[in-house]
């Protein structure tokens, strides 16, 4: 499959890497060339396992600025670890994979996640295959806050100690079968930990701040990723009963529940309540008129399919930050779930995730929101 996308390993950064251990102690570390991901590597190293960096290549849709895209920083921290490291290009993967359907959501009046794609369809599988099939590497690591938790010969994928810090979110799509393999030192620990950690070890990335923008997008904001134009197409803004108000300044300029830059003064806060692609409206509503309490997701993966049922008492979250809320799933099927949260959410919005857990913060399950209503 990852030779559909010509994804391959490049030249060793340093030096070529040569374990002369047992499978099992060698492990694969996603390196971003932040602060997370270099003490993942350090930690394991110390653990007594046999490193080795990853980082993937990815295309860069602007000026990164002094961040850096293809990942310098996680080279040199390699070095300055004593582990070696190499980069992937998945250039045509991520192109094709991930910055084109986020282009087609936006497109489409969604807000994508483009960050829990990544996760599921290359590192945790092309890539992933691409180390198996290149290194015999059996286990990959990232510097996630989460938890991989074994119970009698069963893996679960919960959220991290550090509850504010939570990145579980983020990582639902695994595969099932990628469980056993798959390793998560930093989900006992909190942010100022790892930080403390990087600065005993005096690693050149210590200080370094955290990306809050798409990797792909540089330092910029997401339109910078859009085709030429798709963010200039003017339409009719309009309240939630489809009343016109207004003029909006093209749909991609648009998230549900956003409530700066949105052209219009009215009485009362307004937010981006729905966005129809095919009519090129914009409507605005109050905080009441965006809550919801009934969410559909689709494009499902299943962690625990024994709880995944009609009826079930579980928690949601339709956003990466929180704590996950109360919810009863009302219908599972081939195509998707509907659940009900006992309270309303605020501007639950399609393109993002729906991850739901159980009573343990174990992931149940997660999907790609299509819909919400009261």
């Amino acid at each position: 499959m990852a030779n559909n996308y010509n994804i391959k390993l490049q030249s060793p950064s340093f030096s070529a890497w040569s374990p002369g251990g047992e499978v099992s102690r060698q492990v694969a570390v996603m390196m971003s060339g932040g602060v997370d991901s270099s003490v993942t590597a350090h930690l394991l190293k110390e653990q007594g396992f046999e490193v080795v960096g990853i980082t993937m290549q990815i295309p860069a849709a602007c000026n990164t600025g002094s961040r850096g895209c293809c990942g310098a920083d996680a080279a040199f921290v390699c070095e300055q670890l004593g582990i070696c490291h190499y980069f992937v290009d998945v250039r045509l993967a991520f192109e094709q994979l991930i910055i084109e359907p986020f282009r087609k959501s936006y497109l489409e009046g969604q807000t994508p996640n483009p960050c829990v794609d990544c996760n599921t369809l290359l590192k945790f599988s092309l890539v992933w295959d691409l180390l198996e099939k290149e290194f015999g590497i059996k286990y990959v690591a990232t510097g996630h806050y989460a938890q991989v938790i074994e119970n009698q010969g069963r893996y679960y994928l919960g959220r991290g100690k550090d509850k504010n810090k939570d990145q579980s979110y983020f990582l639902y799509g695994i595969g099932l079968d990628r469980l056993p393999g798959f390793i998560l030192p930093l989900g006992g620990l909190a942010k100022q930990e790892v930080r403390a950690i990087a600065s005993e070890l005096d690693l050149t990335v210590a200080d370094k701040a955290e990306s809050m923008e798409l990797c792909f997008a540089g330092e910029g904001d997401y339109r910078v990723a859009l085709t030429v134009g798709q963010a200039d197409m003017e339409g009719e803004l309009t309240d939630m009963s489809g009343k016109v108000i207004g003029a909006h300044k093209g749909i991609s300029n648009y998230t549900i529940g956003q409530r700066r830059g949105l052209g219009y003064a009215g009485g009362e806060p307004l937010y981006v309540g729905k966005i129809d692609a095919g009519s090129n409206t914009v409507a605005l509503g109050t905080r009441d008129e965006v809550s919801f309490s009934k969410v559909q997701a689709g494009q499902l993966n299943v962690l625990i399919a024994e709880e995944f049922t009609a009826g079930a008492k579980l928690f949601g979250k339709v956003r990466s930050y929180n704590d996950p809320l109360a919810c009863t799933v009302v219908d599972v099927s081939e195509s998707g779930v509907s659940v009900e949260f006992d309270e309303v959410l605020f501007a639950p919005t399609p393109g993002q995730k729906l991850v739901i857990y159980n009573e343990y913060d174990y992931i149940v399950a997660g999907g790609t929101i299509t819909k919400a209503c009261k």
